[in-house]
């Protein structure tokens, strides 16, 4: 029992991931899922879910055993100039393009949840207000450069999403038969939606998350002189804070599944499932989604720029310090303009979000692979590199990740065009 306690308060890096992969994609990807094809797609979130513990119990273990994050560990793998030259070029740019277009949508859905529970807020200046004071809390926490302060907040955030989501959930009352049998079923809607299935697993498999996790791994158990026992704290942490994140995200289909699908209704937010709750929750409906929507925008507002800070100072050798000025320049260019963005942008909020995942999906193989590689250079890892049946494992899910991009390259050239329409 001390053991298992131990590990409870170990929990932080997993945490992490599980805040920045449930954003305001992921309520509206969910929401949209459980409306048009009911309890059906589960299955999907279920074997995202488990892609992401494999992926991200990868880039943990990296960063415990070499010290080192991702973007670091790239940087000691091809010691090239022109091989260097092009990585870092590669990660810097396809994480700032990224992770801008996802911070872009973050402060989007955290402003969707207060105006859900705020109506008053629902105008042109209260969203440029709110954008500035979100983008300030977020700068605040970041500014003050200590991993446990954001640890901590986080963390935090994410167990208040799990509490609003699960009363959400068994509100609706849906039917718990068809639950289970929509998580094991391996099944599509007739007609065929692999478009929603695709965007599912896009919005849970974040590639900025991989950066993440390795750099906050490091930070937290790096300097462990026991490797096993922090692999073992770190593999609890994953399990339990990814699965928590995983629960929460099947939540929010089955409240749609269970409130909208079942009436015949429609969707075109996540915002809109507060409506949908109101004649179980009453007047409290809007308040209480509003207030989940607030959470997970905000607590993605804070990773984004972080993973972006991680992985450009990492593939740049400055370090990964989070008190260091060069590694603060790179999460502020992301917040700042993500922010910009928020507040001129003319597309709406859903088109912003649904831009952001697309543009994630883009960059997942890319990083996946990168992983891979790192994960299994004996130099870096030592006994700890990557065993055979976990790189087949690893294969697999990157499949998915090149099946992900080509559903969403048609979405991605859309929204852009949508984005720039505005």
């Amino acid at each position: 029992m001390s053991k298992l306690i131990t590990r409870i308060k170990n929990v932080g890096p997993g945490a992490l991931v599980a805040a920045a992969f449930i954003g305001p994609g992921t309520v509206t990807s969910c929401s949209i899922s459980g409306a048009t094809a009911g309890y059906t797609l589960l299955w999907a979130m279920l074997l995202s879910v488990i892609s992401v513990i494999i992926m991200q119990s990868m880039a943990a273990r990296l960063g415990i055993v070499s010290g080192m994050g991702l973007g670091e560990a790239l940087r000691t793998k091809f010691t090239g100039a022109a091989a260097r030259i092009l990585i870092s070029i590669l990660v810097i740019a396809a994480v700032f393009v990224g992770n801008i277009a996802y911070e872009t949508g973050n402060l989007t859905g955290s402003i969707l949840g207060i105006q859900a529970a705020i109506p008053a807020a629902a105008n042109p200046t209260a969203k440029i207000v709110l954008a500035l004071v979100l983008g300030g809390i977020a700068f605040y926490l970041l500014f003050s450069g200590s991993y446990q302060i954001v640890e901590n907040f986080l963390t935090a955030l994410v167990v208040l999403m799990g509490v609003i989501f699960l009363i959400c959930a068994f509100a609706a009352r849906p039917d718990w038969g068809a639950v289970f049998a929509g998580m094991f079923s391996f099944k599509v809607p007739e007609g065929g939606d692999w478009m929603t299935v695709a965007a599912l697993m896009g919005t849970t498999v974040v590639p900025y998350n991989i950066y993440l996790h390795a750099a906050s791994a490091s930070t937290k158990w790096g300097q462990t002189g026991d490797k096993a026992d922090a692999l073992g704290n770190s593999r609890f942490d994953s399990i339990l804070s990814i699965g928590l994140g995983g629960i929460i995200s099947m939540c929010i289909i089955i409240c749609a599944a269970a409130t909208i699908h079942a009436t015949g209704g429609t969707i075109a937010s996540g915002a809109d499932m507060a409506v949908a709750l109101t004649p179980l929750l009453g007047s409290w409906a809007t308040v209480i989604f509003g207030i989940g929507l607030f959470a997970a925008g905000i607590s993605s507002a804070l990773t984004a720029p972080l993973a972006a800070a991680f992985a450009s100072s990492g593939i740049l050798g400055w370090g990964e310090d989070m008190k260091k000025g060069r590694f603060k320049f790179f999460w502020i260019v992301v917040l700042a303009f993500g922010i910009f963005a928020t507040c001129t942008l003319g597309a709406s909020p859903t088109q912003i979000i649904l831009f952001a995942q697309a543009a994630n999906a883009l960059l997942l193989p890319i990083t996946g692979i990168l992983l891979l590689i790192v994960a299994n250079d004996r130099n870096i890892m030592k006994e700890y590199k990557n065993s055979t049946w976990f790189n087949v494992l690893v294969v697999l899910v990157i499949a998915v990740f090149i099946f992900i991009a080509a559903r969403n390259m048609r979405a991605f050239i859309t929204g852009l065009q949508n984005l720039i329409g505005g």
